[in-house]
């Protein structure tokens, strides 16, 4: 049989290689594994918002990039529009859909008919309704954010909170107890410390995710901006001109009037206007009336004899 002191020494061995994450384990108890926990509770959570944020930035940014492309390569805004095209999951679509959805309307009047320009104050409605769809889109992308940042701020103090606790609880437990040696207060030390670790490794992930999706947020908010100013210029480039005063009659009035043959009006040639004679003088006209006798005519006719 074995004796007792090697039943020790193998005890004793069997202490000295047990992994320390299973030892303080062992320790815990009460509000500290509580704290333990939520804190896995967060981090299963904040691991899962960085997981789906990161995919769907990702796949809005590959639809954003491929309408931005056809978007450019119409010739006109409604283009895609009156196609039916449709695209889930892509943020400059939802804004284009909104922003034609509000322009169609404008361009109808109460009776359903369809006018070719729409007026300046429908065009500021227009635009009006687009940044509402930009702040829309923002807002649906922005979505769970919040828990990482509860995560990052959260975490590291409820870790500090089991620690403080735990240590109260192993000096208030030493001091009745009136043995306060090393072997009785470092096991309920190490398990306090444990939720400090435990709050570490929950904040220091999440704070870096949170960074990045932050970055990633603001880069695509900038390209939602400037695709809907570019847009409301487009539409007042091409909807907002200056025509005539029965510009807001029906398209298909206005097409029938310019597809009516215009007669060229017939010019009349203008009176030609002879011009007045100057008249006389008086000297001129007494030369004329009182003729000199001695005047004779400077050619005379062929057979006409001279008397002498």
């Amino acid at each position: 049989m074995l004796n007792a002191p090697f039943l020790a020494a193998a005890a004793s061995s069997t202490a000295e290689t047990q992994p320390t994450y299973l030892f303080v384990w062992e320790q815990l108890e009460g509000p500290g594994l509580a704290i333990i926990v939520i804190l896995v509770l967060f981090s299963t959570c904040a691991w899962g918002v960085m997981a789906f944020k990161a995919l769907q930035l990702r796949r809005a940014r590959k639809y954003n990039r491929y309408f931005d492309q056809e978007f450019r390569s119409q010739s006109r805004v409604l283009a895609m529009f009156e196609r039916r095209i449709s695209a889930e999951g892509c943020p400059l679509f939802n804004v284009y859909h909104e922003g034609c959805i509000a322009l169609e309307e404008r361009l109808r009047d109460k009776e359903g008919n369809r006018h070719r320009y729409v007026s300046l104050k429908s065009v500021e409605h227009i635009k009006g309704l687009i940044e509402s769809a930009v702040a829309r889109e923002s807002v649906a992308l922005e979505s769970g954010i919040i828990l990482l940042a509860i995560a990052v701020s959260g975490a590291p103090f409820m870790g500090l909170l089991g620690t403080v606790w735990g240590v109260m609880e192993v000096f208030s437990a030493a001091a009745q107890e009136g043995n306060a040696s090393l072997t009785t207060v470092a096991p309920g030390v190490a398990a306090a410390l444990a939720t400090t670790v435990a709050g570490l490794m929950v904040a220091i992930p999440s704070m870096f995710g949170y960074n990045w999706l932050v970055h990633n947020l603001r880069v695509a908010t900038v390209e939602m901006d400037n695709f809907a100013q570019e847009l409301s210029s487009k539409i007042e480039a091409e909807y907002l001109q200056e025509v005539p005063v029965n510009a807001r009659e029906p398209l298909a009035v206005m097409e029938k009037k310019s597809a009516e043959p215009q007669l060229e009006p017939i010019q009349t040639p203008a009176p030609q206007v002879k011009p007045q004679p100057k008249p006389k003088t008086a000297e001129e006209t007494q030369v004329l009336q009182e003729p000199k006798e001695n005047d004779q005519p400077d050619l005379l006719p062929p057979d006409t004899e001279v008397e002498s």
